[in-house]
């Protein structure tokens, strides 16, 4: 089954059970995946859902941290519960070592030598962990091995 089944599923299991928190998250969720649908005029795979959905997680934790310096932590508490939800839709996240044996393998498949070639090895590694880890956090990583 494809990942906005998944979701449209989920939305009505929230609906049953008068979950309205949950519910609201989802509708957001299904509501930014019809609106790229709509504007680039194409049905999206579940990659593409994925990274809407990892946009949705980055968007809430930018909000949350702004939030609590704010002083604002009942915001914050309900982008944090907003970010588990969304959360749950994304695959099991990688630990470190996987990280780091995927981008050996990436500097070694690309013969990669220097700084001049961390976009050959980030154009391999980012579909291998979209959605599993933190782009920011690879690409330092993958920058400091090349350095």
């Amino acid at each position: 089954m494809s990942l906005k089944a998944t979701l449209q599923d989920e939305q009505k299991a929230a609906m049953r059970a008068k979950d309205k928190f949950r519910l609201g998250t989802l509708r957001m969720l299904l509501a930014a995946v019809k609106q790229v649908e709509i504007d680039e005029r194409i049905t999206l795979d579940d990659d593409q859902i994925l990274s809407i959905i990892v946009k949705q997680v980055k968007q809430r934790k930018d909000a949350a941290e702004q939030f609590t310096a704010a002083e604002r932590q009942d915001l914050a508490d309900k982008e944090l519960a907003e970010i588990e939800i969304l959360e749950a839709f994304l695959p099991q996240a990688l630990s470190e070592q996987e990280v780091a044996s995927l981008i050996e393998a990436a500097i070694a498949q690309t013969g990669a030598a220097g700084m001049q070639d961390m976009g050959k090895v980030m154009g391999i590694l980012k579909p291998q962990v979209q959605g599993r880890a933190d782009m920011g956090a690879i690409s330092a990583a993958v920058r400091s091995k090349l350095a």
